[in-house]
């Protein structure tokens, strides 16, 4: 199993989503990968935000060894399941889309936490520390749920 989480740069929501997760896999002894991309080619090869590292740091869950890359169409083979952040992140994996194999793929990451409601994950680049710390904790319940999925052999 491979799972690949996506936002617009790749420096604080999708990092922070694949460190969580990298985190619960690993103490949970499972054989999953998880990865991370942006929409966007703004932040290649960049370390996360360093508001969004200080955060993680702090909660126990590092991130500084991950770098931004740009989501690619190769990766509707590589991975088994996408996450999106938010509905316009969601919409240009979309659009990326060969067919209903690849779409079926992608979800919006808080579906996970809150089903059918479609809500989105802020991006908290623009705002106060508390942002960080908001996205933190809706990312953890999000892959607190996702892990559950996966010890049960759910998808």
């Amino acid at each position: 199993m491979k799972i690949l989480m996506v936002c617009l740069g790749n420096i604080c929501r999708s990092p922070m989503a694949d460190g969580l997760l990298r985190k619960k896999v690993e103490e949970n002894g499972l054989n999953i990968v998880v990865d991370s991309a942006g929409t966007s080619a703004y932040h290649v090869g960049e370390a996360p935000d360093s508001r969004m590292r200080k955060t993680a740091h702090e909660m126990g869950t590092p991130i500084d060894s991950l770098r931004a890359r740009q989501f690619r169409q190769a990766d509707f083979d590589d991975f088994d399941l996408i996450y999106a952040m938010d509905k316009s992140n969601y919409n240009n994996i979309l659009q990326l889309a060969r067919n209903d194999e690849d779409k079926q793929k992608v979800k919006l990451i808080l579906n996970e936490s809150n089903p059918n409601m479609n809500l989105e994950v802020p991006d908290p680049w623009y705002g106060g520390e508390q942002g960080f710390y908001d996205v933190y904790n809706m990312l953890d319940e999000a892959t607190d749920v996702i892990i559950n999925k996966l010890i049960h052999g759910e998808r």
